[in-house]
């Protein structure tokens, strides 16, 4: 692949008021934190008990969750398809437009997953109504990604892009910790209340989140970089077909920075309480140690986002890739001394350092790899596609390593391989800070 060089059609914003830039940023942070707390719940249900509730019980309860697991890489799938559907909605329409539709999309199918009756009560109906509605989840969040990023990395001045853009992160972040949190809370319940019916309370919890988040983002406005493109009439009428015509290699850039990113990602976040629950960590320490984590991780996401504007994205994103080389053996090292500091000492490296460091970068990054009448479109492909692969098989594959080794070291060797691929796209990839952001 050849050098990506910078991009020639960096985002250009004009002097932007403070507060306005900060209302917007406070904005796009609490309706991205509700559409993900919905995506994310799926994930801690997966790993804790859908295995059991929705697929057919075997003497192994590991099969039950590579089950789960595999429901859950099927949302991956769909991801790519809100991001084509949703990418041309936010650079022919707006940014807005299309991140009011995600929302309610998500709303709508995460609800609907607190309804479900169980594979006991149903049957094979059970199993096949959760892989739909992870569908929906699946081209929600598709679209949602890139348009959030989009939203704050635009309106933002250029020599603190990387900064305010790590913001839409912070998002992220706290829609891990508010679903974490939630089944947390519902874990304080009778064992046997939380499998008959207190898992649904998180999902159920969704319907005053998704209201929330639709008023929010109903009143933002609208991004000015694309209102600036539209009043010159460059927006593009097929800007998905435009993207893949004019920066090919930028998007296949995007997705090799996202294999190391996503996949260790799902391996520290969601894969940790499998194999906690397989070396007899309690449930409850692993969530606790989760939720510190990505607490912590969303203040150094913004330390990461803030140094890219200093030093530059690439050298920034190299930290964050090669140290999730380095972490590979010592985070299973750490959860196996089943000692509580160490347990969350592996979590907050893993989270805050390794996938910190490219997740704070990120943002900005993408976004100045692709020109603004097809910037939605470039970044939701790059970043979806690349999300099935890595984020969506990565769990699966970890349980299905697991399943077969018993042992923890398929999985570090699965991560190294994540973090080189990531650092070979680096070594292709030409800095894209512009001058005017030194």
């Amino acid at each position: 692949m050849a050098s990506v060089q910078p991009s020639t059609t960096a985002i250009e914003t004009p002097a932007f008021n403070n507060k306005a830039l900060i209302r917007i940023v406070v904005a796009s942070v609490a309706g991205n934190a509700m559409e993900w707390y919905d995506f994310f719940v799926y994930g801690t249900a997966a790993a804790l008990v859908f295995g059991q509730l929705f697929f057919p019980a075997h003497a192994d309860p590991l099969i039950g969750t590579l089950g789960a697991f595999a429901a859950f890489a099927i949302g991956f799938v769909a991801r790519p398809l809100g991001g084509v559907v949703f990418g041309h909605i936010g650079d022919r329409y707006g940014r807005k437009a299309s991140l009011v539709w995600t929302l309610l999309i998500m709303g709508v199918a995460t609800f609907g997953i607190g309804l479900l009756p169980t594979y006991g009560q149903a049957g094979l109906w059970s199993p096949a109504a959760l892989v739909a509605l992870r569908l929906l989840q699946g081209v929600a969040s598709g679209g949602e990604w890139g348009g959030g990023v989009l939203m704050i990395s635009e309106n933002a001045p250029p020599e603190k892009r990387g900064y305010y853009a790590a913001w839409s992160q912070l998002g992220v972040g706290g829609g891990f910790v508010l679903s974490s949190g939630a089944f947390l809370a519902a874990q304080a319940l009778p064992h046997a209340a939380f499998l008959a019916w207190g898992w649904r309370l998180p999902f159920l919890a969704s319907v005053l989140i998704f209201a929330l988040g639709v008023y929010i983002r109903y009143n933002l406005p609208e991004s000015r970089d694309f209102e600036n493109a539209e009043h010159a009439g460059k927006t593009s009428h097929m800007p998905v077909l435009e993207a893949i015509k004019r920066h090919p290699k930028e998007i296949l850039v995007a997705m090799g920075l996202r294999v190391a990113e996503n996949g260790g990602a799902y391996i520290f976040l969601a894969f940790s309480l499998v194999y906690g629950k397989f070396a007899g960590i309690a449930s409850s320490t692993m969530l606790t140690a989760v939720m510190l984590a990505m607490v912590v991780e969303m203040a150094a996401m913004l330390a990461w986002g803030r140094l890219s504007d200093k030093l530059g994205r690439k050298p920034v994103y190299m930290i964050g890739a090669v140290s999730l080389m380095v972490m590979a053996f010592p985070f299973f090292w750490l959860l196996n001394t089943h000692s509580t500091p160490l347990i969350y000492l592996a979590l907050v490296l893993g989270t805050a350092v390794c996938h910190g460091a490219m997740i704070g970068t990120l943002p900005a990054l993408v976004g100045e790899l692709f020109s603004t009448e097809v910037r939605y479109s470039g970044v939701a492909l790059g970043h979806e596609v690349a999300s099935i692969f890595a984020g969506g098989m990565s769990p699966l594959i970890a349980v299905a390593l697991l399943s077969h080794y018993h042992a923890y070291w398929p999985i570090s060797l699965f991560l190294m391989l994540l973090g080189l691929v990531t650092v070979v796209t680096l070594r292709f990839t030409h800095e894209t800070r512009t001058p005017s952001s030194s």
